[in-house]
């Protein structure tokens, strides 16, 4: 609400089920129905939910019910105060915008989301304690998925088997598809996972993460199968110096888009610049992409609370991809590493 009135808004419409979710607790997956939490200055908020949904968990607000055969935006529209400007959220889809505009629901639409996005950016204490949670799950799924490199397995032989031990491992699933890439397909930087086969020599890419109790955790690291090479080596070590030596600057009040600076600098420096094709990093919590980024084009600042990772990479086209990623939660005074499994080089034998 407080970021609200800094908007100069005094009432929006929040349809995004993971910012209801983390605002009144239920997550609910709404598919093709409406489903809306409608906040005003005045604290008469609202959530408007199909009889399809089960909210035994919600309390402390009005739930407005509408059945299929029912309209729920005018259900919505029966709550707004029509002479005021309504926030609307980023995600708010236009079969449903379009019919609050077509019944004159306010006289101006504002896109309000960062009145979400900011307080989700910056983690509470108990977010933080999730988070760690994990991340330390990944940690310990990560040394699972290094046991399951050999010769002969295909990626896809391992991507299909990481679900099951994220939840082995008390995970609650996996927080995105993991992306598994071997020697020249690690240089696409999203490699889905095929039926390539591991070969000696082989970079072998996992990008990784899991979900518990609504939290995310998301790591990549790259070992080698066998042997590697001087020149793979060199490519490893330029990324690990990246890597940490932006993970060293991370404090609060620091831009960050000198934090991707840093780490893009070193790349350039041993030239290998225009193989770091992304920006260094992206924010997380309940999702494993949330708004807010490490870019040289950011213009955010580092607050105590927020998490993103850190994940330079270096792609040659045809040869290596190496990519290593942490997650990082900014402190009162600094920066705690949320993942602690090694980055030194490893090479698995055969």
């Amino acid at each position: 609400m407080a970021e609200m009135k800094e908007m100069g808004l005094t009432q929006m419409v929040i349809t995004d089920p993971v910012s209801i979710a983390h605002l009144a607790v239920h997550y609910e997956n709404p598919m093709e129905r409406f489903w809306a939490l409608y906040l005003r200055e005045d604290g008469a908020h609202k959530l408007i939910a199909n009889r399809l949904f089960t909210l035994n968990d919600v309390s402390g607000i009005d739930i407005l019910w509408y059945s299929d055969s029912e309209d729920g935006t005018v259900l919505l529209n029966s709550c707004i105060d029509h002479t005021k400007p309504l926030g609307v959220d980023k995600e708010m889809a236009a079969r449903f915008l379009l019919r609050l505009m077509e019944q004159g629901a306010a006289p101006e639409y504002v896109n309000g989301s960062d009145c979400v996005d900011r307080i989700r950016a910056q983690k509470d204490e108990q977010e933080r304690e999730l988070m760690r949670a994990s991340s330390q799950i990944n940690d310990a799924a990560m040394a699972e998925f290094k046991k399951l490199i050999r010769p002969g397995v295909t990626e896809l032989e391992i991507a299909e088997q990481m679900e099951g031990i994220y939840k082995r491992l008390g995970a609650d699933g996996g927080s995105f598809g993991a992306l598994v890439g071997f020697g020249a397909n690690a240089a696409n930087g999203h490699h889905g996972p095929d039926e390539t086969v591991l070969k000696r020599g082989d970079c072998v890419l996992f990008d990784v993460g899991c979900k518990k109790e609504g939290y995310c955790s998301d790591m990549t690291r790259t070992f080698f199968f066998g042997e590697v090479s001087e020149a793979h080596r060199k490519v490893y070590e330029t990324v690990l110096r990246a890597q940490e030596a932006a993970e060293r600057a991370i404090r609060p009040g620091v831009k960050l888009s000198e934090i991707d600076r840093i780490a893009r600098d070193i790349i350039t420096e041993a030239g290998y610049g225009p193989y770091f094709t992304h920006r260094l990093g992206h924010f997380i919590g309940m999702e494993v992409h949330e708004k807010g980024d490490v870019s040289g084009g950011s213009e955010l600042i580092a607050q105590p609370g927020m998490t993103f990772s850190i994940e330079p990479g270096i792609y040659l086209p045809g040869d290596v991809g190496v990519r290593i990623e942490d997650l990082v939660l900014v402190t009162e005074t600094g920066v705690e590493i949320l993942n602690h499994y090694t980055k030194e080089l490893q090479v698995v034998e055969e």
